[in-house]
C-alpha cells in the first residue's frame, strides 16, 4: 500500500498541475476579447524591439481596439468588431503590420480551434508580478519538433495575457511581449478609438476563422500534401493573384500563399525574424512557374516541409487573376 501511494503521489500532482494549467488556458481567449484594458507593451522579435500603446474594450457585445506605434514612425490600427482600419505612416521605415505581435493579438489566441493540450504539454510555473499585477505562469511545451513552445503570464483576476515568450527546442526566447504599464477594468471613452494618424488608410473585414469556414474550398488549383498535426484551416487571407490559406493549432498560426511566379526572380529558401519564419519555394506545372510562400510561427524545417508538400492541381485556376 505504501509503495502504491509513493508511485501514485507524483502522478496525481502532475495531473492536478496540468488540470490547473488547462483551466487557466480556458480563460485566455475570453479574457483577451472581453476584458477592457489599456496600456503600453513592448514587443521583441529577434533583435527588433517595438513599443505600442493599446486601448481595448468590450462594448455592447462588440470588441473595439486601437493600437498605436510608439517608436520608429507614426501609424495605428483601429478595430471595431470585424472591421479593421490600418493607417500606415506617410514617412518612416517601419510598416505597422510588421510589428503587431503574432501571439497575444492574433486570432489564433482567441479562436480555440482545437484542444491545445493535444499538441502542447501544459504545466504551472509559479506566480509572478508584471506591470503591477499579480500573475500566474503557464508553460506550454511542444509535444513534437514541428512547433515552438510558449510561456504565458496571466493576470490572476481576469486571466488577461500580460506577458508571453515563444521558445525553441533549446529553450531560447525567440519572441517576447510584455506590458510595461497597464490599467485593467477602467471605463474607456469612445474618443480612445478614433483614428488620429494621418497617412494611407487600408480597410478590411476580418473573415470567419471557425472550422466551418470555407477556407478549404479556397485552395483552388492546389493542395497541401503535409502539415503538422493539429493545424487546421483558420482563415483565407486575400493575396491578390493566387491563393492563400491560414492554419492554426489553437495557439500558433501560419499562412501558405501560392501564386504565379512572375518575371521577378525571387530568392528561395528560409529567413527568420524571431519566431516568424518565411520560406519561399518555386514549383512548376506544365510549363508554368509558381511561388509558394509559408509565413508563420514555425521552425524553418517545418516551414520547408509544408512548402515542399504543395502540389499544383489546376494551373489555370491559380493564374486566373485577382481573388
Amino acid at each position: 500500500m505504501v509503495l502504491v501511494l509513493v508511485l501514485a503521489g507524483p502522478m496525481s500532482v502532475a495531473a492536478d498541475d496540468e488540470e490547473e494549467a488547462a483551466a487557466w488556458l480556458k480563460r485566455l481567449g475570453p479574457a483577451l476579447n472581453m476584458t477592457s484594458y489599456r496600456g503600453v507593451f513592448v514587443y521583441a522579435r529577434g533583435d527588433r524591439v517595438h513599443s505600442m500603446q493599446i486601448a481595448h474594450r468590450y462594448h455592447d457585445g462588440v470588441v473595439e481596439e486601437r493600437l498605436v506605434l510608439q517608436d520608429g514612425g507614426s501609424g495605428e490600427i483601429v478595430r471595431k468588431g470585424m472591421n479593421v482600419v490600418c493607417v500606415l505612416p506617410e514617412r518612416g521605415r517601419i510598416k505597422l503590420d510588421q510589428v503587431i505581435p503574432s501571439g497575444p493579438f492574433a486570432e489564433a489566441f482567441t479562436s480555440q480551434l482545437v484542444p491545445v493540450s493535444r499538441w502542447y504539454r501544459a504545466e504551472m510555473k509559479g506566480e509572478d508580478r508584471v506591470a503591477g499585477y499579480e500573475v500566474v505562469t503557464v508553460a506550454l511545451s511542444a509535444r513534437d519538433p514541428y512547433r515552438y513552445s510558449h510561456r504565458l503570464w496571466l493576470e490572476k483576476s481576469t486571466g488577461l495575457l500580460v506577458k508571453s515568450h515563444v521558445r525553441n527546442a533549446e529553450g531560447d526566447v525567440l519572441e517576447q511581449f510584455q506590458f510595461t504599464s497597464l490599467q485593467i477594468g477602467e471605463k474607456i471613452p469612445d474618443s480612445e478609438f478614433e483614428i488620429r494618424t494621418r497617412g494611407r488608410e487600408i480597410s478590411r473585414t476580418l473573415e470567419d476563422s471557425s472550422p466551418q469556414a470555407s477556407s478549404v474550398q479556397r485552395m483552388d488549383g492546389w493542395q497541401l500534401g503535409w502539415r503538422p498535426d493539429g493545424f487546421v484551416p483558420a482563415a483565407a487571407p486575400r493575396s491578390g493573384k493566387g491563393q492563400a490559406v491560414a492554419f492554426s493549432d489553437g495557439l500558433a498560426a501560419f499562412s501558405v500563399f501560392v501564386e504565379p511566379a512572375g518575371t521577378v526572380n525571387m530568392p528561395t529558401g528560409a529567413s527568420r525574424i524571431g519566431a516568424t519564419t518565411v520560406y519561399m519555394h518555386k514549383i512548376s506545372d506544365e510549363g508554368n512557374a509558381f511561388l509558394v510562400t509559408v509565413v508563420g510561427e514555425l521552425p524553418p524545417q517545418t516551414a520547408r516541409q509544408v512548402a515542399e508538400s504543395v502540389r499544383i492541381e489546376n494551373a489555370l485556376a491559380l493564374s486566373a487573376g485577382d481573388l
